[in-house]
């Protein structure tokens, strides 16, 4: 993207995730407590094997809070510039990938089911290249980001 064009239109897309790191605490402390009391009273009345089951508990739930932090961590900037549409991507630790398109012949299209009300893929293509674009959005956001992105690429000159 051309670093001296401050005309350029601008989207960063992120997966939604109503729990803050804060909030992953304050729900590990409550899990664990409600655990360890759990595993206390059954090893008081010699069901002790329970107590380890109870430890388990605690390490799926974290287990599954890490995957889905890790997955928090994609984002996808689409920009469009007078002349090209960039699209990057970030996918966990991989690295950043890159892909430039010429914009006037970038299409958008979104995959879509009037009869079943069902919305679909959103995606860029240009000739033979068709690419998926917000797929951790919800398909109301999808809509939303299609429609912006036609009416962005509509206009003549950013």
């Amino acid at each position: 993207m051309d670093a001296s064009n401050s005309k350029a239109w601008q989207a960063t897309l992120t997966p939604h995730r109503s729990l803050s790191r804060q909030g992953f605490i304050v729900v590990m402390v409550l899990v664990v407590a409600v655990n360890l009391v759990v595993g206390i009273l059954f090893m008081a009345v010699g069901a002790w094997p329970v107590a380890g089951f109870a430890g388990l508990d605690v390490l799926i739930i974290w287990w599954a809070f890490k995957a889905n932090f890790a997955d928090a961590r994609q984002m996808e900037r689409i920009s469009i510039t007078e002349h090209e549409l960039v699209l990057e991507r970030q996918v966990k630790d991989r690295p950043r990938e890159q892909q430039r398109f010429v914009r006037r012949w970038v299409r958008v299209e979104l995959e879509e089911d009037r009869e079943r009300e069902l919305i679909g893929r959103l995606l860029l293509i240009s000739g033979p290249t068709r690419v998926a674009i917000g797929e951790f959005l919800a398909p109301a956001e999808r809509k939303t980001l299609a429609t912006a992105l036609k009416s962005a690429l509509a206009i003549p000159r950013i």
